[in-house]
């Protein structure tokens, strides 16, 4: 039996000191008017050794795109695994199938990865972004890949020695809406489509084979400014749509889904989630398919996920606290970021302000540029902001005039928070590294052709 190459993926998804969730798509055959069924297959080894594991199966789903998640666990802390990963079909279950059988890996490639650290003092390397435009011309037969060039630049870090624990991307992976009215995607077939081509571009396919990745949805993975211009129609056709393909190629991988042995299971009831490695806690907001837009009520996120983010935000972990956020939480003062939702930003400062919460970053992306500052909450309490946006943009960036960088932001407390120590701006495709210990960050950004633009270096406080 043959064993074929992923048509997209592999990707490697959330990894912890002991295990990691790897991602992948079969190629769809219909035989009898039914897709055949198809199974995922992956052999794995530590870095160094020469015999492989006894291979381990799993369900490519038709339901989701003939994609399946296998998670391997039982794994050494911040070892490096080799691996290969394919697909075959065969019509009986996945249980059923001989772990013995004989397979024909010789066409498949092999890939590596690394286990994360629990250990709360590590330092971590971090790259992340958002905001990759991908534009389909002449009707889909040609595509603008100049997006994937960030990605080889990163690549080429990676392999001159630079190592990255992460990749994190911060909201619009794809543009469903590229054309906007005209020929924006609006079913299942057609998000998926475009996922499969995005992530499929020689560099990012590379980057995420061997990097965990995390991800989080904003606007353009399903519409423009969603939900402003939503229709009854659009919340019963469209939304599903964009939300079950995002549910197949980007929450698929991450923390979201729980474990039934080495499988995900379950429908997840939101997008939020966190996690850890090394000196840091992440906390993943999803700052988009919750929004309340009624002017009495409005919410950026719903009261479950505020809960459970100040939850995580009092939990005395000691690591360092990063919310990932797809908009920015003070640089933009447009009704669409955290600035259109005053009160909600101010519950979370505030928590941080008067429980002398220390050690808090946010990252976020969608304004096409780049930029870092802190924002003083009293004399003692600091947060740090941090935007990297975007890693590809062919139309016209803005510019530091169009940011708050200075002074006090608008607040409904009797509080004062104040914007210091900004970095220049950056209005230029880029992506950003972060080096970061339990004391500090520091913040390189980097064009997408790889040229360092500057740094800023911030104490964590």
């Amino acid at each position: 039996m043959d064993v074929q190459n992923l048509t997209v993926g592999p990707i490697i998804g959330h990894s912890s000191s002991e295990l990691v969730r790897i991602f992948g798509r079969a190629k769809l055959s219909i035989h009898d008017d039914r897709p055949r069924k198809t199974h995922g297959v992956i052999k794995y080894r530590k870095n160094g050794e020469s015999d492989f594991s006894t291979p381990a199966y799993f369900k490519m789903n038709p339901n989701f795109d003939l994609t399946g998640v296998i998670v391997l666990m039982g794994l050494e802390e911040n070892t490096t695994y080799d691996y290969q990963i394919g697909w075959f079909y065969s019509e009986v279950d996945s249980k059923e199938i001989d772990v013995q059988k004989v397979l024909n890996w010789e066409n498949v490639d092999t890939y590596k990865f690394k286990t994360g650290s629990s250990d709360s003092s590590k330092p971590r390397n971090l790259i992340f972004g958002s905001c990759r435009y991908a534009l389909r011309l002449l009707g889909g037969m040609w595509w603008d890949d100049r997006g994937d060039k960030a990605f080889k630049s990163i690549l080429e870090q990676k392999e001159n020695g630079k190592h990255v624990d992460q990749l994190i991307m911060c909201g619009d992976q794809i543009y469903a809406d590229d054309l906007k009215v005209i020929g924006s995607d609006d079913s299942l077939d057609e998000y998926n489509k475009r996922y499969q081509k995005v992530f499929t571009t020689p560099y990012i396919r590379k980057l995420m084979s061997c990097t965990p990745t995390y991800m989080m949805l904003d606007d353009h993975e399903i519409e423009d400014n969603w939900p402003e211009s939503a229709s009854a129609k659009d919340w019963v056709t469209k939304f599903p749509a964009a939300i079950h393909a995002y549910t197949t190629y980007q929450a698929s991988h991450s923390p979201l889904f729980e474990l039934k042995g080495s499988h995900i299971t379950g429908t997840p009831t939101h997008l939020w989630y966190k996690y850890a490695d090394g000196c840091c806690d992440f906390f993943v907001c999803d700052t988009r398919t919750e929004r309340n837009l009624d002017k009495d009520s409005r919410e950026i996120i719903g009261p479950r996920q505020m809960k459970e983010l100040l939850s995580w935000l009092c939990d005395d972990s000691s690591r360092v606290k990063f919310i990932i956020t797809s908009v920015p939480p003070y640089e933009s003062e447009s009704s669409d970021k955290w600035f259109g939702y005053i009160s909600q930003r101010d519950e979370i400062l505030e928590c941080i302000r008067i429980n002398g919460i220390t050690k808090v970053v946010f990252l976020s992306g969608d304004v096409h540029a780049c930029m870092a500052s802190q924002l003083e909450l009293n004399e003692t309490s600091t947060v740090t902001s941090v935007v990297s946006s975007s890693l590809f943009w062919p139309y016209p960036h803005p510019n530091r005039r169009s940011f708050k960088l200075s002074g006090h932001i608008d607040t409904s407390t009797a509080s004062k928070y104040k914007v210091v120590k900004a970095s220049s701006v950056y209005p230029t495709d880029a992506f950003t590294k972060l080096y970061v210990t339990p004391e500090k960050i520091r913040v390189d950004f980097y064009s997408r052709k790889g040229d360092k633009l500057g740094s800023k270096s911030y104490k964590l406080n």
